[in-house]
Formats: structure tokens, C-alpha cells, sequence
């Protein structure tokens, strides 16, 4: 049987994949209402998801299995955006792919040591600044390999899937908070009935 540390640590590393996959599909398909399409895309909706994984496995484990969910989402978010996202005849598709991985990994790894920084502050500090310094590298990252020079005016897509970023971070304070309150009552029962 498997213990329940490490069933929420492969729960959280493929929810870590799903949400990079999943981002990386979305990623394709601007917002086209009310002329928000050159501002940003879908994928800016669901990728602060990853963020909210990476702060709950630093909060509950530390920085070092923090990272391990960070290494196994990525794996098996590029291997699920290689097989279901990524059209090789095309070169933008390919771009997104290698800009994807390359964005989430030095993004989420920054988001593991600013949260582990700002551990001891106010419970919302570390989620909500690490949350912001990763997704703006991400950003900026993700959409200078994904788009430079392809015709794309990935400077606004950018500017637009930020700010929705940022509005994300601050709404996923509302999870971690409600998270970490019950994955702490889960422990002190288990701890009680043991």
C-alpha cells in the first residue's frame, strides 16, 4: 500500500504535468472576445496552477522534494506536450515546446528558493512573491523562445498574459490557504488516532 506522503507527492507531480500540458495546448489559442486576442491567451488562465502545486510541495515538504515535483512534472509535461500539443511539421509548434520547458524549469526552480526565502513571513508572502517572480519569468521567457521573430506580437501576448497571471496568483492564495489548513487537520487526526 502506498503511504500517503507519497501518494500526495505523485498526486502533485502529475497535477504539475497536467496543468504544464494542458497550458501548453491552451497556450495556442488566443482569448478572441471583446478584441482581447492580441493581449493574451487561455493558457495564462491555467498555468498559475503550477505555481500553486510548486508552493504547496515547498510548504508541506521543503525545498529538495519541492524541486523532485518540479523535475517529475516537467518530464512528463514535455513527454504529454511532445505527444499532444506539438504539430513537428511546424516550426511555432516546436518553438512553444522548447520555450515551454524551458520557461517552466527555470521559472518553477526560482519559485522553490524565493518561497523557501520567504518561508517564515506571513503565510501568503512566500506563495504570493514567489507566484509573482516565477510568472513573470516564465512569461517573459515562454514567449521570447515560443514567438520572436515569427510574426506574433508576443510582446503584448506577453504584457496581457502576465497581468492575467498576476490576477491568478492572487486568487490561488485563496486554495493554498484552505490546502495547507487541510492537509495540516489531516496530519494532527492521523497523528491522534495513531
Amino acid at each position: 500500500m502506498i503511504k500517503i506522503e507519497n501518494r500526495l507527492f505523485f498526486i502533485l507531480a502529475f497535477a504539475m504535468a497536467f496543468v504544464v500540458a494542458l497550458s501548453n495546448y491552451l497556450v495556442q489559442f488566443p482569448v478572441k472576445y471583446m478584441g482581447l486576442q492580441d493581449l493574451f491567451t487561455y493558457g495564462a488562465f491555467s498555468y498559475p496552477v503550477a505555481f500553486l502545486i510548486t508552493d504547496l510541495a515547498n510548504r508541506k515538504y521543503g525545498k529538495t522534494i519541492a524541486r523532485k515535483i518540479v523535475y517529475v512534472g516537467f518530464i512528463f509535461g514535455l513527454i504529454l506536450t511532445l505527444y499532444f500539443s506539438t504539430d513537428f511539421s511546424n516550426l511555432i509548434s516546436k518553438r512553444i515546446a522548447i520555450g515551454s520547458g524551458t520557461a517552466f524549469l527555470f521559472a518553477q526552480l526560482l519559485d522553490v528558493q524565493v518561497f523557501d526565502k520567504l518561508r517564515k513571513k506571513t503565510w501568503f508572502i512566500a506563495p504570493l512573491v514567489s507566484s509573482l517572480i516565477g510568472s513573470a519569468t516564465d512569461t517573459f521567457l515562454f514567449f521570447s523562445i515560443a514567438f520572436y521573430k515569427t510574426g506574433v506580437n508576443w510582446v503584448t501576448l506577453s504584457l496581457g498574459d502576465l497581468s492575467v497571471k498576476i490576477l491568478v496568483a492572487f486568487i490561488m492564495l485563496i486554495p493554498f490557504r484552505f490546502l495547507i489548513l487541510s492537509v495540516g487537520a489531516i496530519e494532527s487526526k492521523r497523528k491522534i488516532s495513531a
